[in-house]
């Protein structure tokens, strides 16, 4: 259960209680006060006091009449009588009619009621407001105390538990790690040969393929504290603070020697130095100082830095040089038989039943990273969980797939009966393109059940094995498989629908890249027209040409698509029949599967 926390006042709010108070003590208090140092008396008495001449200062009132002695050290009072010779006799005993309400007139008091006691007051509302300030802080330390601080989470002796056997599908990246591991463990073989081990070593690769995890599983496996920190962490709006922080967490790290500082993001501080004026000052700063750190380090001394980015590209050179990031370890996508393994890892912590076939999943998912396949696992247990079984099966995880890929299935979606009948002939056109092609991955299944993403339909096509190279055969292949369906669409109903717009975009992209990437163009021949960045982050690319060669680029690419579409729309021709056959197949059951679809195809 979280914990409900009493939403913080504002400052406002203590002085108006403060405020509140001095008005009640003003209006409410001080009267009281005053009326307790007034003595009552008689009209005897003041009379008698008038004749014998004691009469100070006097104020005469609609309901009754104050007065002070000679020496102004007492206030009396007394009722009002009807004696029209009052003013008279107190003219002729030389009283002294008040201009203003007579009070109390002590200066003590006075001082103390009109500044000391506000002034507590405030100071009072004052140390109240720090020590919360301080609590909420932690550990009682002030803001400016704990500005310079680190603020790493330590997991000492690997409280999470994580081992390289919770790590699957990197086995590189772990071969590499597990020398790290040894060294911590033994370092004495290390320095017999006079070896060092590197001061740093960074991992990169994209999004979500388990940098941080192998990070804490070098810890758990080394046993040692280890030291988490985002790059982030150290950019302060004060400069100079983040700086504080590096010398903080290294100060710290030897101190827990041998150990290993693991700062994740490392391009929020470790981007290259432009110097322009106007830049971070503060970021560049705590990057001087990083650098000035880990030139420090005396050799063999215990502390290992690991560092994770997906933008090593980005990084400055200093920081990438021999004797501080010494190593890099990618950490790429998984392939096949990584991807089965990381699908096993996580289907432990689920049910499964009996006909699950990881290596079937493994293929449908190419491309996934390991945090995408945890996520796959963990749909399929949450569909078992919606269909009330108690266990996750194939059909779950295959359906977990295909939510990742194109969202949830429409329930509320109805297409009309030509809508339908065009989605139907759009996906078989796909499918039929592509199974009449040499070097084309097998269709896996079909279907025009709309989705989430805005899909009305889609092919799913599945390769046997790793693929690491791609012809310039396959790719004029794809393309084709790309145009299949609005070529269907053609060729069945003589008009073309909105339904192609992502099978055009992935088409284009394709053919610009064999043009300006892969060097495939006779014109062109090796020379590159383009450049990526971000490779780990979506592959952003930027031409470097000039602009008659853009003109020309962008006529091959038409020219490519064109006669690819072509190409699809005979291949449709010369299998009319089949395509009829096989799109009323699927509008008659919306879904179809690979074997069903090449049964059909085959078969006289």
């Amino acid at each position: 259960m979280n914990e409900v926390k009493t939403p913080k006042k504002p400052i406002l709010f203590y002085y108006g209680i403060a405020l509140l108070v001095l008005m009640l003590f003003n209006f409410w208090l001080m009267p009281r006060i005053v009326q307790m140092q007034v003595k009552e008396v008689d009209y005897g008495t003041f009379m008698s006091m008038i004749e014998e001449e004691k009469i100070g200062r006097v104020e005469i009132q609609n309901n009754k009449i104050i007065f002070t002695d000679k020496e102004d050290s007492m206030i009396y009072k007394t009722g009002l009588m009807n004696d029209p010779e009052l003013t008279m006799r107190l003219y002729q005993s030389g009283a002294k009619f008040a201009s203003e309400i007579i009070e109390p007139t002590s200066p003590l008091l006075s001082f103390l009621l009109s500044w000391i006691l506000p002034l507590l007051i405030f100071f009072g509302i004052g140390q109240y407001m720090t020590k919360r300030m301080m609590k909420n802080m932690g550990g009682g330390n002030s803001m400016m105390f704990n500005m310079g601080k680190s603020n790493a989470k330590v997991y000492v002796k690997s409280s999470d538990g994580i081992k390289f056997s919770d790590v699957a599908g990197e086995d590189e990246a772990k071969e590499n790690l597990t020398e790290i591991v040894e060294y911590l463990h033994n370092p004495g073989k290390y320095k017999e040969i006079g070896a060092s081990m590197p001061k740093g070593i960074l991992l990169v690769g994209p999004p979500g393929t388990g940098k941080t995890m192998l990070a804490k599983a070098v810890a758990g496996e080394a046993n040692v504290p280890f030291f988490s920190m985002s790059g982030s962490e150290f950019v302060e709006m004060f400069v100079g603070m983040g700086a504080s922080k590096v010398r903080d967490l290294f100060k710290q790290a030897k101190e827990k020697a041998p150990c290993i500082v693991f700062i994740d993001e490392i391009d929020a501080i470790g981007k290259k130095r432009d110097g322009q004026v106007g830049g971070n000052d503060e970021r560049e700063q705590t990057l001087n100082q990083l650098l000035t750190e880990m030139d420090g380090f005396e050799g063999n001394n215990g502390v290992i830095i690991l560092a994770a980015t997906n933008r090593p590209e980005s990084l400055d050179p200093a920081l990438l040089r021999p004797g501080r990031f010494d190593r890099r370890v990618p950490v790429e996508l998984p392939d096949l038989k990584g991807r089965e393994e990381i699908l096993k890892v996580h289907a432990k912590k689920i049910k499964v039943g009996q006909d699950v076939d990881f290596t079937k999943i493994a293929r449908m998912a190419s491309g996934a990273s390991g945090a995408e396949l945890a996520n796959i696992v963990n749909e399929a247990a949450l569909r078992a969980v919606r269909d009330g079984r108690s266990y996750a099966t194939q059909a779950d995880l295959e359906e977990s797939i295909e939510v990742v890929i194109a969202g949830y299935q429409k329930k509320n979606a109805i297409l009309t009966d030509k809508e339908k009948l065009i989605v139907s002939y759009h996906e078989i056109g796909h499918a039929l393109v592509a199974a009449k092609q040499t070097h084309s991955a097998p269709v896996q299944k079909i279907t025009i059940v709309p989705r989430t993403s805005g899909a009305l339909g889609y092919t799913m096509q599945v390769e046997e094995g790793n693929h690491y190279l791609m012809t310039k055969e396959e790719i004029e292949n794809k393309i084709a498989t790309f145009t299949g369906g609005r070529a269907a669409e053609e060729v069945v109903f003589g008009s073309v629908t909105t339904g192609a717009s992502n099978d055009i975009e992935q088409a284009t992209r394709l053919a610009r890249a064999m043009i300006t990437r892969y060097g495939m163009s006779d014109d062109f021949d090796m020379v590159a027209m383009e450049t990526v960045s971000n490779q780990y982050l979506g592959g952003d690319t930027s031409l470097a040409c000039s602009a008659q060669m853009q003109a020309k680029i962008d006529e091959q690419v038409i020219e490519l698509v064109k006669s690819q579409h072509e190409k699809a729309v005979q291949i449709l021709l010369d299998n009319r029949s089949k395509l009829d056959e096989l799109a009323n197949f699927l509008y008659e059951r919306e879904t179809i599967t690979g074997e069903e679809f090449m049964g059909i195809l085959e078969s006289s």
